[in-house]
């Protein structure tokens, strides 16, 4: 079995997976101490539901595979930056680790057993706190020279004069229609809507503004994806698409709007459970530490 921690932007995800299934999962909410509580709350699972070989650890940012540490998150888990993940999980658990972006681990866990399990050229963009996002080519996870490569698609400038992001750029794609920019744009608004599933139960004037504006910024993303890396399938992903086809078909359409004349015009999927993702692919990276 392998123990699986996913360091979301709103809460912590932990699991123990047997074969790439849960055997049981917990989550833990961020805050100043829960790198304490992820411990505390790791250590009871396998204390219920027997010894794992390895850990599988997601962090929502750039990561030194190698050094296990997360390299940059930008205002996302700041206690981990520069933290040696692997020696914390050795540390804690006496187990051996993999670290990885989350975007990836999802699609790791997609292709390997879901909602595009055996697609070896896909691209995976997940809708949360922030816009993740990752591809593989011809069967091989692409990271790029310094892992950089394939997971900054949130990152696309999609409006020359929008504010200026967190990262440092102009008009990103998550400075838009990240769930944290959505929420920002939804208090200045004043709208009773506080959530980003109601936003899209909603059908006042200021409502179908907002998401349409997300609409865009999500589909020029995607189109950005598909242009970059040619896939066969897009999956969407992440707590957003808890709205489904209200955001799917219409970024689908998007796409196969605007997409290059002469282009593959991909499959769209949503995972069954988007919740599951980023473990189940922990648990396909933690299983190769132990080979």
């Amino acid at each position: 079995m392998e123990l699986c921690i996913d360091f979301g932007g709103s809460e912590i995800k932990l699991g123990v997976l047997d074969r790439g299934e849960p055997v049981h999962t917990t989550t833990v909410p961020t805050g100043p101490r829960d790198l304490e509580q992820v411990r505390d709350a790791a250590l009871a699972l396998l204390a219920e539901n027997g010894p794992a070989q390895a850990v599988g650890i997601a962090v929502p940012g750039v990561v030194d595979r190698d050094a296990g540490r997360l390299v940059k998150a930008h205002d996302k888990h700041p206690r981990l930056d520069g933290l040696d993940l692997i020696g914390w999980a050795r540390e804690s658990y006496g187990l051996p680790a993999a670290i990885e972006n989350d975007a990836r681990a999802a699609l790791v866990g997609e292709t390997a057993a879901g909602s595009a399990a055996g697609a070896r050229d896909a691209v995976l963009m997940t809708l949360g706190t922030g816009i993740g996002t990752a591809a593989i080519i011809d069967g091989v996870l692409l990271r790029g020279a310094h892992d950089h490569a394939g997971i900054l698609g949130g990152h696309f400038t999609v409006d020359f004069a929008g504010a200026r992001c967190n990262c440092g750029n102009i008009g990103c794609a998550e400075s838009i229609a990240g769930a944290w920019a959505l929420r920002r744009d939804l208090a200045v608004r004043g709208d009773a809507v506080t959530d980003v599933k109601e936003l899209f139960e909603t059908d006042d004037d200021a409502a179908l503004a907002l998401r349409d504006r997300a609409i865009c910024a999500w589909g020029a993303t995607a189109v950005s994806l598909c242009h970059a890396y040619d896939p066969e399938v897009v999956i969407l992903s992440g707590g957003v698409m808890r709205a489904g086809t209200a955001v799917a078909a219409p970024i689908e359409a998007y796409v196969r709007e605007h997409l290059w004349t002469s282009s593959h015009r991909p499959a769209f999927v949503v995972p069954d459970r988007p919740d599951l993702s980023v473990l189940r692919g922990l648990a396909v990276l933690a299983a190769e530490t132990r080979n």
